[in-house]
């Protein structure tokens, strides 16, 4: 009889731990896809590293700005500089990695889709279980999100200064111009100093961002001519 009531109390355990299982498979798949699909329609906060500068500076410059209110070629010129790929990709360059693998890990590969969901769900690192996170958000972002919207949000969290977050405190901090107002030089000064916006400056160029800028301006017409830019910018 003990016997029993043992191999009872053992099966209710066991139950007790794959009910818990469950319920936090449920949770982990769940909640990654409410906010992807919630993003979608509402702007997000600051993120995990957006939230640890804020604190770290005693506050942030930010302006979110709607891409249409945007000088069109600002999105075009980051486009460019950071995954000119991005209207033909899911959200992974798979030549971009190959490359960066052969490189020796040298080089970047992430695309715009790929900063979005580390800088909007997650914090920086280099762990696999972080850039396990960043692919599955990646795949929902291109599931959910229209690309002109990742192209959107990714303007407005992008990195251009200590504390300056988004193209258009960008724009202001450097040039003193309102997002609209963003000449194709000035657009391409910013995209140059991606991703290394705190050891680079866009008002006090090196000979590294001035060359950086010409092929930007370039890049950026060449996408606006072939089509490369149509997924984002109506064609």
């Amino acid at each position: 009889m003990a016997k029993v009531k043992k191999s009872k109390k053992k099966r209710r355990g066991t139950g007790r731990w794959v009910k818990a299982g469950l319920i936090s498979l449920f949770i982990l798949i769940c909640l990654p896809l409410y906010s992807v699909v919630l993003f979608r329609f509402f702007d997000p906060g600051p993120g995990f590293y957006m939230g640890s500068e804020a604190r770290r500076l005693g506050g942030i410059q930010q302006q979110w700005t709607p891409i249409d209110a945007f000088a069109p070629v600002m999105a075009r010129s980051v486009v460019a500089a950071e995954d000119a790929l991005f209207c033909t990709h899911n959200g992974f360059d798979l030549d971009a990695i190959r490359d960066a693998i052969e490189g020796g890990g040298k080089r970047g590969a992430s695309t715009i889709s790929q900063q979005v969901a580390k800088n909007v769900f997650l914090w920086h690192g280099r762990s696999y279980f972080r850039k396990g996170l960043e692919a599955g958000f990646t795949v929902l972002i291109e599931l959910i999100w229209p690309k002109e919207r990742i192209v959107e949000v990714y303007l407005n969290i992008a990195e251009f200064d200590a504390g300056v977050f988004g193209a258009a405190a960008g724009a202001q901090h450097y040039f003193g111009v309102a997002p609209n107002r963003i000449t194709s030089t000035q657009a391409a000064r910013l995209a140059a100093i991606l991703p290394n916006p705190k050891k680079r400056s866009a008002s006090r160029p090196s000979n590294f961002v001035r060359k950086r800028t010409r092929a930007i301006i370039s890049g950026a017409g060449t996408i606006d001519a072939d089509g490369r830019a149509d997924c984002f910018q109506g064609g």
